[in-house]
Protein backbone atom coordinates (compact mmCIF):
# COMPACT_ATOMS: atom_id res chain seq x y z
CA UNK A 1 0.00 0.00 0.00
CA UNK A 2 1.53 3.56 -0.98
CA UNK A 3 1.83 6.28 1.09
CA UNK A 4 -1.20 8.00 0.46
CA UNK A 5 0.13 11.74 0.80
CA UNK A 6 2.26 10.91 -2.55
CA UNK A 7 5.54 11.67 -0.56
CA UNK A 8 7.76 10.04 1.66
CA UNK A 9 8.98 6.60 1.60
CA UNK A 10 6.19 4.05 0.65
CA UNK A 11 3.44 2.39 3.48
CA UNK A 12 3.14 -0.78 4.08
CA UNK A 13 0.34 -2.54 6.36
CA UNK A 14 1.04 -6.44 7.44
CA UNK A 15 0.14 -9.03 9.76
CA UNK A 16 2.74 -8.85 12.66
CA UNK A 17 4.72 -12.14 13.24
CA UNK A 18 7.26 -13.07 15.84
CA UNK A 19 10.12 -10.84 14.36
CA UNK A 20 8.05 -7.61 15.02
CA UNK A 21 8.22 -8.06 18.86
CA UNK A 22 10.61 -5.39 19.25
CA UNK A 23 8.76 -3.34 16.92
CA UNK A 24 6.05 -3.82 18.52
CA UNK A 25 7.40 -3.31 22.14
CA UNK A 26 9.24 -0.06 20.83
CA UNK A 27 5.94 1.41 19.80
CA UNK A 28 4.21 0.30 22.62
CA UNK A 29 6.65 2.54 24.44
CA UNK A 30 6.70 4.83 22.33
CA UNK A 31 2.74 5.63 22.73
CA UNK A 32 3.39 6.14 26.52
CA UNK A 33 6.20 8.45 26.08
CA UNK A 34 3.84 10.53 23.62
CA UNK A 35 1.04 10.98 25.91
CA UNK A 36 3.31 11.45 29.21
CA UNK A 37 5.58 13.89 27.40
CA UNK A 38 8.83 12.41 28.53
CA UNK A 39 10.59 9.15 29.03
CA UNK A 40 9.75 6.81 30.59
CA UNK A 41 12.00 3.98 32.50
CA UNK A 42 11.33 0.63 32.90
CA UNK A 43 14.40 -1.67 32.01
CA UNK A 44 11.95 -4.86 32.10
CA UNK A 45 8.86 -3.69 29.60
CA UNK A 46 10.42 -5.00 26.31
CA UNK A 47 10.94 -8.51 28.09
CA UNK A 48 7.47 -7.84 29.95
CA UNK A 49 5.95 -6.93 26.21
CA UNK A 50 7.50 -10.42 24.70
CA UNK A 51 5.78 -12.56 27.44
CA UNK A 52 2.46 -10.51 27.02
CA UNK A 53 2.89 -11.46 23.57
CA UNK A 54 3.29 -15.06 24.14
CA UNK A 55 -0.14 -15.14 25.86
CA UNK A 56 -1.95 -13.11 23.52
CA UNK A 57 -0.81 -14.34 20.49
CA UNK A 58 -3.20 -17.59 19.91
CA UNK A 59 -6.31 -15.19 19.86
CA UNK A 60 -5.03 -11.64 18.76
CA UNK A 61 -3.92 -10.79 15.62
CA UNK A 62 -1.45 -7.65 15.01
CA UNK A 63 -0.76 -5.00 11.73
CA UNK A 64 2.68 -3.55 11.54
CA UNK A 65 2.67 -0.41 9.66
CA UNK A 66 6.06 0.00 8.36
CA UNK A 67 7.71 2.64 5.61
CA UNK A 68 10.59 2.01 3.69
CA UNK A 69 11.71 -0.30 1.25
CA UNK A 70 13.74 -4.23 1.22
CA UNK A 71 16.62 -1.69 -0.33
CA UNK A 72 16.48 0.77 2.68
CA UNK A 73 15.14 -1.22 5.36
CA UNK A 74 11.55 -0.95 7.28
CA UNK A 75 10.93 1.42 9.87
CA UNK A 76 7.55 0.68 11.98
CA UNK A 77 5.48 3.65 12.81
CA UNK A 78 2.02 2.62 13.87
CA UNK A 79 0.36 -0.95 15.16
CA UNK A 80 -3.46 -2.20 15.77
CA UNK A 81 -4.56 -5.76 17.00
CA UNK A 82 -7.79 -7.47 17.10
CA UNK A 83 -8.52 -9.97 20.01
CA UNK A 84 -11.09 -12.74 18.91
CA UNK A 85 -13.27 -13.52 21.44
CA UNK A 86 -15.71 -16.91 20.96
CA UNK A 87 -18.87 -16.84 22.37
CA UNK A 88 -20.23 -20.07 24.03
CA UNK A 89 -23.09 -21.58 21.79
CA UNK A 90 -26.80 -22.19 23.49
CA UNK A 91 -29.55 -24.52 22.12
CA UNK A 92 -31.19 -22.65 19.84
CA UNK A 93 -28.48 -19.83 18.69
CA UNK A 94 -25.17 -19.97 16.74
CA UNK A 95 -22.34 -18.73 19.21
CA UNK A 96 -20.33 -17.12 16.50
CA UNK A 97 -17.26 -14.82 17.87
CA UNK A 98 -16.84 -10.90 18.18
CA UNK A 99 -13.62 -9.30 17.61
CA UNK A 100 -12.38 -5.93 19.83
CA UNK A 101 -9.89 -3.70 18.49
CA UNK A 102 -7.54 -2.47 20.81
CA UNK A 103 -3.58 -0.95 21.03
CA UNK A 104 -4.04 1.06 17.76
CA UNK A 105 -1.01 3.66 17.91
CA UNK A 106 0.71 5.19 15.10
CA UNK A 107 3.65 7.97 15.73
CA UNK A 108 2.52 11.52 15.32
CA UNK A 109 4.78 11.86 12.83
CA UNK A 110 3.01 9.72 10.30
CA UNK A 111 -0.67 10.17 11.93
CA UNK A 112 -2.12 12.95 9.03
CA UNK A 113 -0.39 10.23 6.50
CA UNK A 114 -3.60 7.72 6.28
CA UNK A 115 -1.50 5.29 8.59
CA UNK A 116 -4.85 5.16 11.09
CA UNK A 117 -7.12 4.58 8.27
CA UNK A 118 -5.10 2.03 6.86
CA UNK A 119 -4.39 0.00 10.02
CA UNK A 120 -8.11 -0.11 10.77
CA UNK A 121 -8.61 -1.24 6.55
CA UNK A 122 -6.87 -4.20 7.85
CA UNK A 123 -8.62 -4.45 10.70
CA UNK A 124 -11.84 -4.47 9.44
CA UNK A 125 -10.89 -6.72 6.54
CA UNK A 126 -10.00 -9.44 8.74
CA UNK A 127 -13.32 -9.17 10.92
CA UNK A 128 -14.82 -10.01 7.16
CA UNK A 129 -12.74 -12.71 6.37
CA UNK A 130 -13.91 -14.14 10.28
CA UNK A 131 -17.50 -13.26 9.90
CA UNK A 132 -17.40 -11.73 13.12
CA UNK A 133 -21.03 -11.18 14.30
CA UNK A 134 -19.19 -7.34 15.60
CA UNK A 135 -16.08 -5.52 16.19
CA UNK A 136 -15.95 -3.30 19.72
CA UNK A 137 -13.40 -0.89 20.91
CA UNK A 138 -13.37 1.40 23.79
CA UNK A 139 -12.00 4.76 21.93
CA UNK A 140 -10.39 7.44 23.79
CA UNK A 141 -12.14 10.86 23.74
CA UNK A 142 -9.68 12.01 20.70
CA UNK A 143 -10.06 8.68 18.68
CA UNK A 144 -14.13 8.71 18.78
CA UNK A 145 -14.79 10.70 15.85
CA UNK A 146 -11.60 9.08 13.70
CA UNK A 147 -14.15 5.47 14.35
CA UNK A 148 -17.46 7.03 14.12
CA UNK A 149 -16.19 7.83 10.86
CA UNK A 150 -15.60 4.45 9.90
CA UNK A 151 -18.88 3.50 10.56
CA UNK A 152 -18.49 2.32 14.60
CA UNK A 153 -21.83 3.57 16.91
CA UNK A 154 -22.44 3.75 20.13
CA UNK A 155 -22.73 0.65 22.10
CA UNK A 156 -25.40 2.20 24.35
CA UNK A 157 -24.51 1.82 28.27
CA UNK A 158 -24.44 -2.00 28.62
CA UNK A 159 -20.64 -2.58 29.36
CA UNK A 160 -20.06 -2.51 33.04
CA UNK A 161 -16.95 -2.60 35.27
CA UNK A 162 -15.45 -4.35 38.46
CA UNK A 163 -12.02 -3.34 39.70
CA UNK A 164 -11.97 -7.13 41.81
CA UNK A 165 -9.04 -5.58 44.19
CA UNK A 166 -12.23 -3.23 45.56
CA UNK A 167 -13.79 -6.68 46.87
CA UNK A 168 -13.89 -7.55 50.63
CA UNK A 169 -11.56 -10.03 51.73
CA UNK A 170 -13.51 -13.38 51.49
CA UNK A 171 -14.11 -14.49 55.03
CA UNK A 172 -11.63 -17.23 56.65
CA UNK A 173 -12.54 -21.09 55.81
Amino acid sequence: MADRTGSGPPLGIRVADERDVVALAQLRRAWLEERAGRPVEDPGFEAAFEQWWRVELPRRTFWLAEVGTPRSGFTAIGSINVVEIVHMPRPGTRGGRIGHVGNAFVLAAFADRGVPAALLSAALEHARERRYRRLLLAPTSGSAAFYRRAGFASAGEQLLLLDPSTLPAPPPP
